[in-house]
């Protein structure tokens, strides 16, 4: 492939633009391509090269690249109407009292511009209802560029994880890893009392894809409720896509008290959201005294987009057109993989997949445990193994080798995938998510042709 024009673009970039990009994933090596424009479940760059797009605009694109007639129409209506107004539309309430009738948690929201701004806002009501201040996350877990979540380390030893954070943010902040129940008891049990909230994604969908053990987050919903906390879903990636309309509280079962939303609920416009219960969200300014505002909250033309999105999705079976799709690519995965890399995992569920670069195969010691019966050894019969993505089923004779927490992958063979498999990707003309963590995600664009034709770049890559 010639990637020239790229090249040039990247140059210039790089004089007027912080690292030459305007988010930092986007700094793939040695410089990333610059995409002209999208066609279907495809992206083309600027020199012409042609990709199937899993990116999807990582995650917001749920039905690729071409809009359906009546989003796009939508769309244009409402950007024609004039730019935005300062003013409420009836739009934003259509939206609203769809997302309140499908999702569990939901009886009110509140309309932000990114899913930040939305993690951000339920933290401050989280602290403001309860009269606390610390926050419990999970080890690994991304919930945006808020002072609050970007941490490192264990339990109440945690320090901020970038530059410009003071210390007394991470002092509030408590990690815990994913899945493990125990440790979430321990640190209820020490600090309960002055917990104001758990916030988690349901499955980690920014670490790896990494799917719930049976029972976690039941445990996380008990413990809120029992010390009087809340439990706070971070649906940014999974919402209106991990259980379709119901989103991953539905596919899962356990109803928050607050969930965040972003990326689908704007059709690919910005957009984030806060919901809840209705005595939550109403906290609130200018109803109650929880600071909020926004100059393009509840912007029309996102408002429209995601709105018609939803609509279509909802009317057009897209989301078992998608779901269908994600088990053909991980099904496919789970045999090239058992082929060539049997060390490596194959996760996601419904439209997301990934191959987490794990180290034990057959044979060698696992990383995080020993298994039921004593052995510390891999089986060598994987014949009864999750068929489609790691489901953390406890009678998977790879249940002991999965990834199960955001340190699980953060062993992976993380520079490997970036450096070597990412390029050999790109090359073939597979565009994936730029590392080893975040989510790849198949959308209602793609075809069992381009499914056909990424299993055999993954071959080859591999």
């Amino acid at each position: 492939m010639n990637h020239e024009q790229s090249r040039d673009l990247y140059d210039r970039a790089l004089s007027v633009l912080a690292g030459g990009v305007n988010s930092s994933v986007r700094a793939t090596r040695p410089y990333p391509f610059f995409v002209e424009r999208g066609d279907g479940g495809h992206v083309i760059d600027a020199d012409g090269n042609r990709y199937i797009d899993y990116v999807n605009g990582y995650g917001p694109l749920l039905l690729g690249h071409d809009m359906p007639e009546q989003v796009r129409a939508a769309v244009q209506q409402y950007a024609s109407a004039g730019p935005m107004y300062g003013a409420p539309t009836e739009v934003e309430v259509e939206l609203a009292e769809f997302i309140s009738r499908h999702v569990p948690s939901v009886e009110m929201l509140r309309f932000v511009n990114s899913g930040t701004e939305a993690t951000v806002s339920a933290v401050r009501l989280a602290r403001a209802v309860t009269g606390r201040d610390k926050i419990v996350v999970m080890q690994g877990g991304y919930h945006g560029a808020q002072e609050s979540t970007l941490v490192d380390g264990a339990g109440t030893n945690t320090a901020p994880s970038s530059p410009g954070i003071p210390q007394e943010f991470a002092e509030h902040t408590i990690a815990v890893p994913f899945n493990d129940a125990d440790a979430a008891r321990e640190v209820f049990e020490a600090h309960g009392q002055d917990i104001a909230a758990v916030l988690t994604e349901p499955m980690l969908g920014n670490h790896g894809i990494v799917h719930p053990v049976e029972g976690y987050l039941e445990t996380l919903r008990e413990l809120t409720d029992d010390h009087g906390s809340l439990l706070i879903f971070d649906e940014v990636i999974t919402g209106f896509r991990v259980g379709g309309l119901q989103c991953a509280q539905g596919k899962f079962g356990v109803t928050p008290d607050i969930t965040t939303l972003a990326k689908i609920i704007g059709g690919g416009f910005p957009v984030g959201a806060i919901g809840g219960r209705s005595e939550l969200i109403e906290q609130f300014t200018p109803g109650g005294d929880v600071f909020q505002s926004g100059t393009f909250s509840g912007h029309p033309v996102a408002m429209a987009a995601g709105l018609e999105t939803l609509r279509y999705a909802a009317e057009n079976d897209v989301y078992e057109h998608v779901n269908e799709l994600g088990e053909k690519i991980r099904a496919g995965l789970t045999d090239i993989v058992a082929d060539q890399e049997p060390s490596y995992t194959v996760v996601g569920t419904d439209s997301l997949f990934k191959i987490i670069f794990t180290r034990e195969g057959p044979g060698d010691v696992p990383r995080t445990s020993i298994s039921a019966s004593g052995d510390n050894r891999e089986p060598d019969d994987l014949d009864e193994q999750c068929e489609a993505g790691c489901k953390q089923r406890a009678d998977c004779p790879r249940f002991d080798y999965c990834p199960k927490t955001g340190a699980d992958v953060d062993a992976a063979e993380t520079e490997r995938w970036e450096r070597l498999f990412w390029p050999a990707m790109k090359e073939q003309g597979v565009f994936l998510t730029a590392n080893q963590f975040e989510a790849q995600f198949v959308s209602a664009a793609h075809t069992e042709a381009d499914i056909e034709e990424t299993l055999e770049a993954y071959k080859n890559a591999l």
